[in-house]
C-alpha cells in the first residue's frame, strides 16, 4: 500500500453520469489487475473506493459512476490534487493451464477487467469479453476492449444496443475454461448459477478503511470470514457463499 498526492490530468464524462479520470503519481504498489485505490475527498469521513480501470509507470486511470454526493464532488474536479492510497486489495491471478478465458462485467463493475483483458492477452490466452449495460446510453469501453483484440460482446437490458437480456444471455455457445468478473452482486450470483467452471468474482463493498484494519466489510466463505478490502475484493468461486 502506498499514499501519496497525486494529480488530476484528465476528468471527462464517457457515459450516463460515467467519468473516466487519469492521475499522476506514483504506481509502484499496483501489482495485479483488479487492485482498487482510496480517495480522500474535502468533507467526506470515508475515502471512496475506485477499481483501478489501467495503469503505466506514472498514471492511473479509473472510470466511476455519478451515485452520490462523494462521486458528484469528484466528477466536478478538473484540475487539482487528490490524497489517494494505492495498491489495495489483492487482484485477480493468471491461471496457468487455461487458454480460453472470459472476463464478465456490468456497469462500472468492468473498469478492473480492461487491465485484466491486457495481462491475460501478454500470458497468451484467448480473451473474450462480455460487456453489460442497462440502456445503449450507458454503454462505454467497448471500443477499448475491441482494440486489444478482445472479442467483445456488448449486452442491454431494454434491447437498445448488442444483444438484449442480461450478460448470462450472451453465455450460448462461447467456450471457456475459466471466467473473471466485476459487477453487481445479483449479476455475480446469476452467472455463478450459470456457469460450471472456476471463476473469480471482484466484490464490492461499503468499506471503512480500505486496508483490512476496521473489519467493516467482512464477509462470510466457505474458508472462514474474510475482508472484501484486503482478502478481496477478488474471491474465487469455490469458496463464495451466496
Amino acid at each position: 500500500m502506498y499514499q501519496g498526492i497525486y494529480e488530476i490530468i484528465e476528468n471527462i464524462k464517457i457515459a450516463n453520469d460515467v467519468y473516466k479520470m487519469t492521475l499522476k503519481g506514483n504506481t509502484d504498489a499496483i501489482s495485479r489487475p483488479g487492485q482498487f485505490i482510496n480517495i480522500k475527498l474535502t468533507g467526506k469521513y470515508l475515502r471512496r473506493p475506485i477499481s483501478i480501470f489501467d495503469y503505466d509507470e506514472k498514471t492511473i486511470t479509473i472510470i466511476y459512476k455519478v451515485v452520490g454526493s462523494g462521486t458528484k464532488q469528484l466528477s466536478q474536479m478538473k484540475s487539482g490534487k487528490l490524497d489517494i492510497l494505492t495498491g489495495l486489495g489483492n487482484g485477480y491471478s493468471i491461471s496457468e493451464g487455461t487458454k480460453n478465458v472470459l472476463v464478465v462485467g456490468g456497469g462500472v463493475g468492468i473498469p478492473p477487467l480492461y487491465n485484466l483483458s491486457k495481462k491475460l492477452l501478454l500470458s497468451q490466452k484467448n480473451v473474450i469479453a462480455i460487456l453489460g449495460f442497462n440502456t445503449k446510453e450507458d454503454v462505454f469501453c467497448e471500443k477499448e476492449f475491441s482494440m486489444l483484440g478482445v472479442h467483445t460482446y456488448v449486452t442491454t437490458v431494454d434491447g437498445s444496443y448488442g444483444i438484449k437480456g442480461f450478460v448470462t444471455d450472451a453465455l450460448s455457445g462461447l467456450d471457456f475454461d475459466e471466467f473473471y468478473t466485476c459487477g453487481p452482486e445479483p449479476m455475480l450470483k446469476a452467472l455463478y448459477n450459470a456457469t460450471n467452471v472456476s471463476g473469480q468474482f471482484s466484490f464490492e463493498e461499503r468499506m471503512g478503511c480500505g486496508f483490512g484494519a476496521c473489519m467493516g466489510c467482512s464477509c462470510k466463505t466457505k474458508y472462514g470470514n474474510k475482508r472484501i478490502c484486503k482478502d478481496g475484493p477478488i474471491l474465487r468461486k469455490e469458496e463464495i457463499i451466496w
